[in-house]
């Protein structure tokens, strides 16, 4: 509790972090949006791309719509460019499922954005519980993913007279 109470009185005011008096609840896009620009990068030089980030992109959405050289365009100063196309790919991902609550449609919605099994899994879960479904709907999903992936990949074709064989 003394840390928190010293926190309550110290905290450095951060665009993307809501005050500790305050009754809103931060928004998530928000924070994602800014641990993203601040890996290896100060607070001082992020402040101003996280403003223009948001004035351009105000939402999730607005960022999944945007096209990728625009949000690179935007991200110009920052460095380590692949953290501005992973963030522009995740968040086509996570556009992409909020309107999808069935885990089958959710997982192809996923994996559509992601392109290796197990960041489909791991995204899948984030993005399920985020999207409000229940864990043993995230179970289902994560094997619908990976099933999905697996019957998507290219096979040899089959030898004559073998089971598969056209």
């Amino acid at each position: 509790m003394v840390l928190l109470d010293w926190y309550d009185r110290n905290a450095r005011s951060l665009p993307w972090r809501t005050p500790p008096s305050a009754a809103a609840r931060t928004d998530p896009y928000r924070v994602w949006l800014s641990e993203i620009m601040l890996q290896q990068t100060t607070v001082a030089a992020v402040g101003p791309y996280f403003e223009r980030f948001l004035e351009a992109w105000p939402t999730v959405s607005d960022l999944a719509a945007a096209p990728r050289e625009d949000v690179l365009r935007a991200w110009a100063g920052l460095g380590y460019y692949s953290r501005a196309r992973n963030l522009h790919v995740a968040a086509g991902a996570v556009a992409a499922v909020r309107a999808v609550k069935n885990p089958v449609l959710l997982a192809r919605a996923v994996m559509e954005q992601t392109p290796h099994t197990f960041l489909v899994a791991r995204g899948a879960l984030e993005l399920a519980r985020q999207a409000g479904i229940e864990r043993c709907d995230s179970s289902a999903l994560i094997t619908a993913a990976s099933l999905a992936r697996h019957l998507a990949r290219p096979r040899p074709p089959s030898p004559p007279g073998t089971v598969g064989a056209v």
